[in-house]
This record gives C-alpha cells, sequence and structure tokens, in this order.
C-alpha cells in the first residue's frame, strides 16, 4: 500500500514537473529597440491640458492621428514592439501634461511573449489608477484588442492565441466597469467572416491598412468619444 502511494506521489510530481517545463517563458524587461528614443522625443514635446493621446504599440503608432481624425490636438504616443511594463514605465510623461483624454490599446505583443493574462489586466488595471491619481481630470478610454489573423505568416508569435484575446478583452470589459472608465469593442468591427482580422482591414495579419484606420476613426467619431 506505502508502495502504490509513493508511486502515486512520484507520478504526481513528474506531472507538476512536466507542466512547469511546458510552461512558456515572459519576460517583463523587455523593451524595443527604439524605446529610448520615442521615449526621448515624447518627453522633448510639449503638453497642453487640450491633449487627446493614443497610447500604445505599433497598431497606435502606425498612423498620422492628427490627419485621420482632422484635428490638431492629438498626440500619438504608440511605440512599436511595445508592451504592458513598457507602457507603465513611460506612464508618467503622458500624465504630466494633465491630458483631457487618453486612449489606450495595448496588449496583443505581452500575448505574443507569453506575457500571462491576468499580469496584463494587472498592468491595465495599474495604467488606469495612476492615471486616475495623477491626473484626475482626464476622461480614460480602453480599447479592446484587436483579433490577428493566421494565413498571414509575418507575425507567427502573435497569431493561433484567440483564446488570449477573448479572455484579455472580457477582462476589460470588466475592468471598465468596475473602474467606472469608457471600453470602446473595437474587436467585433474587425472580424472577418472567417472571424479572424479582415484582410481587408490588415497588411500581415496584425497591423492594419488605411482602411483600417478609417474604421478605427469612424467609431471613435460615431460614439462622440472625441467631443469634450
Amino acid at each position: 500500500m506505502r508502495m502504490k502511494q509513493r508511486l502515486m506521489m512520484m507520478g504526481c510530481l513528474l506531472l507538476a514537473m512536466a507542466a512547469k517545463a511546458q510552461t512558456a517563458k515572459w519576460d517583463s524587461t523587455f523593451r524595443p529597440n527604439n524605446y529610448a528614443l520615442k521615449v526621448g522625443q515624447f518627453k522633448s514635446f510639449p503638453n497642453a491640458p487640450t491633449d487627446i493621446i493614443f497610447l500604445g504599440n505599433s497598431i497606435t503608432a502606425g498612423t498620422d492621428w492628427m490627419e485621420l481624425l482632422g484635428r490638431t490636438d492629438v498626440r500619438n504616443r504608440g511605440i512599436s514592439g511595445d508592451i504592458t511594463y513598457g507602457v507603465l514605465e513611460r506612464l508618467d510623461e503622458v500624465t504630466e501634461g494633465k491630458p483631457a483624454k487618453v486612449f489606450i490599446l495595448i496588449g496583443i505583443n505581452d500575448i505574443s511573449r507569453n506575457i500571462p493574462d491576468s499580469l496584463i489586466m494587472k498592468n491595465h488595471r495599474l495604467m488606469v489608477q495612476r492615471i486616475k491619481q495623477a491626473s484626475p481630470k482626464t476622461r480614460i478610454y480602453i480599447h479592446t484588442l484587436l483579433p490577428v489573423n493566421n494565413e498571414f505568416t509575418q507575425f507567427k508569435n502573435h497569431y493561433n492565441k484567440d483564446e488570449h484575446i477573448a479572455a484579455v478583452n472580457a477582462a476589460l470589459k470588466q475592468m471598465a466597469k468596475e473602474e467606472g472608465i469608457t471600453l470602446i469593442d473595437l474587436y467585433p468591427h474587425f472580424l472577418g467572416a472567417d472571424n479572424k482580422l479582415n484582410k481587408a482591414y490588415t497588411i500581415d495579419g496584425l497591423h492594419l491598412t488605411a482602411a483600417g484606420y478609417k474604421v478605427w476613426a469612424e467609431i471613435l467619431k460615431k460614439g462622440k468619444y472625441l467631443e469634450k
């Protein structure tokens, strides 16, 4: 009986060790090559309490928001390759000017780098709480993550993780309610008939085409999120 128990315990231990070995590694310290340059540039630009900040990664960085929205009060604070930890590290630059609004879209690179969904959400909540504390009058808008399309090949680490995108988006909706901020649900607007990122809106299964940015802009305008 003791031998059977020992064998069972050994089996459980081996399973636990195997599960631990299969856990994907992740790194919160990753920063894109141009991170320091971009942050330095952002810090050198003037701030104003009328600013509308778009904060995120390459999906945010990939358009001229002033031209797209036809406004001069919009500021692009996207850094290609950035993750939620990187946004938290540079958040003071965003809040120091006490902007009117901050629109956040971040997290898909975290997912591609195997950062757990729970930590992605912890970082989102920290962003919201820090903005509230540093700039109480700033209105905060959180976007849901966009879908991806695995029929492309350029960003393999981002594809086939749809369950993580869905989990983060569900958690973002719940957090928005709890924190009393506005959630903008981009995800369904970018889905194709195959439940993947619509090919008309993407150049590589991750980043957006001009048509994709036009859809985003229309969502913002129709929802009157840009109005003061």
